[in-house]
């Protein structure tokens, strides 16, 4: 339904164009050729110095007013038509990315269960075949997920549990858990500060935050991941900031990553998996928070900073407060 009204869109666009291109052709060739007609009767009897009353003038005004809108129609035509080309490389970007993303781990569970079927297979190694299809199994189930997760946040269908939590106790755990999910060593990252206030959070939603978080600083660092979190808080927000020193990210780039489908590509880590809809999903939960999220980097090679404020429990206004714990 959306591709008809965008054709419609489309068509109608080229139609007006079409139609104010031959309005101004014909205004012109009046004026002219009334012009024209006038010194052919009368030329020899008119002042050297013309004097052209409001009606002569109006159809050169009228054709300046219709070139105006002209290019103003044009230049939409051409805008709308460059977001939808780069959309569609987005989208065709994703479609590839997903695609392997899908593939990978079906090849390999359909690998362990062929082996399975094939050979005797001592129970151990038959063990360990099934831990790892069972592995697999979750990174399916962790991208179908949450490409339906998105989908259901753009309409504001997805239910999210709020509650009220002691904002450090809640995070420090979250962050834990995502470290330890992604395999990240005790000796490779340090949480400090301390933030002994009251949030509003959905404890789902910000664990999808700190695993795409703790993903990307692992997969975008060279060297085994060194990550610093830091939290903090006032009377109005809680602060977190997420510190890794994997390849940073250029300063063109920063606006960028946070778009839906984007990916950044560095020659560095030219095998980087993923479907560029971690960092917009990010995005959209902290925003569904009432938070802010922003990065910061120096440039490649220098890491990466993201900076999430959340608003503190007793500054949130009763409607909204209200609104949220119903959800």
């Amino acid at each position: 339904m959306r591709g008809k009204h965008s054709l419609f869109y489309h068509i109608l666009i080229f139609i007006i164009a079409q139609l104010v291109w031959l309005s101004l052709l014909g205004i012109w060739i009046y004026w002219y050729v009334s012009n024209y007609i006038v010194f052919e009767k009368v030329g020899e009897e008119v002042s050297p110095q013309l004097i052209y009353d409001v009606q002569n003038a109006l159809p050169f005004i009228l054709g300046l007013i219709l070139l105006i809108g002209l290019s103003l129609i044009t230049s939409l035509i051409f805008r709308h038509l460059n977001v939808q080309l780069r959309l569609t490389k987005l989208y065709d970007n994703f479609i590839g990315n997903v695609t392997h993303e899908l593939k990978s781990p079906l090849s390999s569970i359909q690998l362990y269960l062929e082996t399975l079927k094939q050979r005797d297979v001592p129970e151990d190694k038959r063990k360990e075949f099934i831990n790892m299809m069972m592995k697999d199994a979750d990174r399916l189930q962790d991208l179908i997920n949450s490409i339906l997760e998105i989908s259901a946040q753009e309409k504001k269908k997805l239910f999210q549990d709020y509650q009220v939590f002691q904002a450090d106790k809640l995070l420090k755990e979250l962050i834990e858990e995502s470290f330890n999910k992604f395999r990240v060593g005790k000796d490779s990252y340090s949480i400090t500060g301390d933030a002994p206030c009251q949030i509003v959070a959905g404890k789902d939603a910000m664990k999808v935050v700190f695993d795409n978080l703790v993903d990307n600083a692992v997969k975008y660092s060279v060297q085994p991941a060194q990550i610093i979190v830091s939290l903090s808080c006032n009377f109005k927000k809680f602060s977190i900031q997420f510190t890794d020193f994997g390849i940073g990210i250029a300063a063109k780039e920063q606006k960028k990553i946070f778009g839906k489908f984007y990916r950044i590509y560095n020659k560095e880590i030219p095998n980087v998996k993923g479907t560029g809809l971690g960092l917009y999903r990010v995005k959209e939960i902290v925003k569904a928070h009432d938070g802010k999220i922003n990065v910061s980097s120096e440039g490649e090679g220098t890491g990466t900073t993201f900076k999430i404020d959340l608003p503190v429990y007793t500054s949130i206004k009763k409607r909204r407060l209200k609104k949220l714990l119903k959800t």
